[in-house]
């Protein structure tokens, strides 16, 4: 898992908001830690940070593109771990490389199937 640039780049949690049913919440039974998350309708939340006019996960440390990883990696909510998951290897769909062009990075390298 090392490898994978997924857990190092940083940039789609930097990028894009990301809401989340409540149930996720570790109150409500799920994973998501309550203090990341803020209500945004009913049953609806949003991880603190990405609704910022500029996103930032506040669970996202280090420096995007440089060394970056997710705090809460294990905990992350559905929308977390179903980015990119479309994508050959789960990695480099558009919103991949979107979010890495928004930071000045390269696309991911195509790998192998």
């Amino acid at each position: 898992m090392s490898d994978n640039p997924c857990i190092r780049c940083g940039a789609c949690c930097a990028s894009y908001r990301v809401d989340f049913a409540q149930e996720e919440l570790q109150s409500e039974g799920g994973c998501v830690p309550d203090s990341l998350a803020v209500p945004l309708v009913a049953g609806l939340m949003r991880l603190r940070g990405t609704d910022h006019a500029r996103p930032r996960c506040a669970a996202l440390v280090g420096t995007v593109g440089v060394q970056a990883h997710c705090g809460i990696y294990e905990w992350r909510p559905g929308p977390c771990r179903e980015f990119g998951a479309r994508a050959p290897h789960g990695i480099g769909d558009d919103a991949c490389t979107q979010a890495r062009a928004w930071h000045g990075l390269p696309p991911l390298p195509s790998l192998p199937r």
